[in-house]
């Protein structure tokens, strides 16, 4: 499907979620929808997966629904960084939180490059992340007492993870299942495993292979 395929499905769920007099004009999403598009064939091109590149291209197919809920993330951030109207916006985020279950608002900074695996009960706010972040359902990036965390470049959140308050994130960091990092920092190269009150953390050599290097 193309750009304008795109826009015309995208106005047309929003309309039928809510349809509260003030459709999403499909036309008036291309230009932001270019430069989504474009933004999407960036980050899939790094993913060392068939169904995201097939060795010489980008693969994008919009009844993949990890690759859907990423789609219209880029989609209402975009629309959110060319100053469209705010409620359009909204209903493309309200639109991702029905169809694939995750919470990531539209002005939420991802990176450039980063990937959602089956995003189910997953919350991105308003941190601040680096490329090559990787997510897994049931995870949560989030505040304490107002403060965000920092992240690191090659963050893998495995299923039911989070990530919540002051913390300094380094690179190349796993933090793995049903674990919780709070107001804590995390050094390069490490897996942390447990909860504030029960941790352990043990060195990691390489990179996920998910990533094309």
């Amino acid at each position: 499907m193309d750009g304008a395929g795109l826009c015309r499905l995208a106005a047309r769920q929003v309309d039928n979620l809510f349809p509260d007099g003030q459709p999403v004009p499909a036309d008036a999403l291309h230009g932001s929808a270019h430069q989504a598009l474009q933004r999407l064939e960036h980050c899939f091109s790094k993913v060392n997966n068939r169904y995201f590149f097939d060795g010489t291209r980008a693969v994008f197919d919009h009844l993949h629904g990890d690759q859907y809920a990423m789609w219209l993330y880029f989609l209402a951030n975009q629309l959110y960084r060319d100053g469209a109207p705010s409620h359009w916006c909204k209903k493309l985020f309200l639109l991702n939180k029905s169809l694939h279950g995750c919470d990531i608002f539209y002005e939420v900074a991802l990176p450039s490059v980063f990937l959602l695996v089956h995003p189910l009960g997953t919350v991105l706010g308003r941190a601040a992340y680096n490329d090559h972040l990787l997510v897994y359902q049931r995870c949560g990036v989030g505040s304490n007492r107002d403060i965000y965390p920092q992240l690191g470049r090659h963050l893998t959140l495995r299923p039911g993870s989070a990530v919540l308050g002051r913390c300094k994130v380094g690179d190349n960091v796993t933090i793995a299942a049903e674990s919780l990092v709070l107001d804590r920092d995390i050094a390069d190269n490490t897996t942390y495993i447990g909860n504030p009150r029960d941790m352990v953390t043990h060195a990691r050599n390489g990179t996920e292979n998910i990533w094309r290097t």
